[in-house]
Order: C-alpha cells, then structure tokens, then sequence
C-alpha cells in the first residue's frame, strides 16, 4: 500500500478555492454569508494550524500533565460553546454544561484509553488521547447542546401543562418527563443517523485518514467502531446529563417551575 501523500503549502491552497464555491451560492441567493464565510475560513486555517503547532510540541515533550491542561481547556470551550449555543438561557447553564462534557467525555474516554487500548504504552499517550476526547468533545457538545435547547423550548411551550400536573401533585419530574423525553430523544438523532449509515453512505474522517496514511482498512475500520461507540456513549451520557441538570435547576425542592429563570439570549 502506497504511503500517504505530503502535501505543500501550495496544494492546500488549491484546495482553499474550493470555498468560492459557497462565496458564488451566497452571492447568487442573496444569502449575505459571503463576510461571514471569509472569516470561518482565516479562522478554520489559522486554528488548526495553530493546533498542529500545538500537538506537535505536547508529543515531543510527552508529559501526563501537559495532556491533562490540553485536555482540560479543549473541555472548557466544549461546555461553553455548547451553552452559547442554546437560544434560551437561565442561571447556571454554562456549569451544568460544562459539568455534563466533562463527566461524560473524560469518563468513556478513559475507559477506551484504559480498557480498550490496552497496548498503549501509558495512559495519556498524547497520540490517542487528544484526538480521541476531541472527536467525543466535538460530537457531544452538539448533542448537549441540540438537549439544551429542545428542553427549554420545550418547557416554555409546555407551561400551562407542566404547571397543571404540578397543581395536581405531580413531581417535577413527573411534569417535566414529556420534554425530558423529547430533549434526550432530539439530542440523539445525529449521532443514531451517522451510525446509520456509517460505512455505506459516508466514511468518517478518521477511517479515511487512517486508509490514506497507509494503515490496513481492516483496522482502520475497527478504529471507528471503537470510534463510533464511543462518541454514541458519550453523546447519550451527555445529553441525559444536562438535561436533568437543568431540570433540576429549573424546579425547586418544592416542585415548582421556575419559569422566570428561562430568557432568551440576549435579553
């Protein structure tokens, strides 16, 4: 099999001219995305540019700690960005966010470190744990956040009946359960549908690197079960995390709804 292709300064380039495509949409539909695409592209270069300087100086130095700090900012950004991204906002939600990305990211990616990879030389191997917990940071943050939004839609659309089943006794979680059900269902649709079709509609971005870099297909394709499970487990521990997280913070010990809490962002 043939070694994977180093590419120039100059084919990437190339490749950039790709993105007038989305320049000439925008233009021809009046989209006016045209500034907006300028700027995610200098940002799409300059950030993982910036992260290729990073990497390469967390693997040359190799240090447990310097993968922890790595590790520890990326999951930061997640719980933030994941909050941000919700349309309705209420006190507390950037910690339960971030709180829920933490537990469950760190947790299912030890245990693929730990229990999975059993032949990896130590347990912070920069080589595996970093991109691991970004791929399962990157999928979960989208359903944690997807969770976040449908539960607090939900809840302002669904007041007058989560507060008549309160008057008539119900718990909060017995009102809230109908959108606990609907949060935790919508956060997980991406992640059910790209296991869908995984493999016979699209080839994830990992197995292809690997297949390109000159790696056995075989094995590249057990690298994105492993993959595929666990950004699952983790998306699915996410979203039941933040969604009772911020059921419980919307509901007092009394079972009232705090509806006030709920704002729109920017109010």
């Amino acid at each position: 099999m043939s070694p994977y292709i180093e590419l120039t300064n100059l084919e990437v380039c190339l490749a950039a001219v790709l993105i007038v495509i989305n320049g000439v949409v925008s233009i021809v539909l009046r989209l006016r995305l045209e500034k907006t695409l300028a700027i995610a592209s200098v940002r799409t270069v300059v950030q993982l540019s910036l992260v290729g300087v990073v990497l390469s100086w967390v693997f040359r130095v190799d240090r447990w700690y310097v993968v922890l700090a790595i590790a520890a900012a990326m999951t930061l950004i997640a719980g933030f960005s994941a909050a941000d991204r919700s349309k309705r906002k209420f006190p507390g939600i950037r910690l339960i966010a971030i709180t829920s990305v933490w537990s469950c990211a760190w947790i299912l990616t030890g245990y693929v470190l730990l229990f999975v990879f059993q032949d990896l030389p130590k347990w912070y191997e920069p080589q595996y744990a970093i991109p691991l917990l970004g791929m399962v940071l990157g999928n979960t943050l989208n359903g944690i956040s997807v969770g976040l939004s449908t539960l607090t839609e939900t809840l302002v659309r669904s007041r007058g009946q989560v507060e008549t089943l309160i008057a008539l006794g119900a718990t909060r979680w017995e009102a809230a359960g109908e959108p606990i059900r609907e949060a935790v269902g919508t956060g997980m649709i991406p992640i059910v549908n790209s296991m869908m079709v995984v493999g016979v509609v699209s080839l994830p971005g990992m197995m292809t690197g690997q297949v390109i870099s000159g790696m056995d297909p075989a094995q590249a394709v057990r690298y994105q079960i492993v993959i595929m499970f666990l950004i699952a487990g983790a998306t699915a521990l996410g979203t039941v995390s933040v969604v009772l997280l911020s059921v419980r913070r919307l509901f007092d010990a009394n079972h009232r709804f705090k509806f006030e809490l709920i704002r729109t962002a920017g109010s």
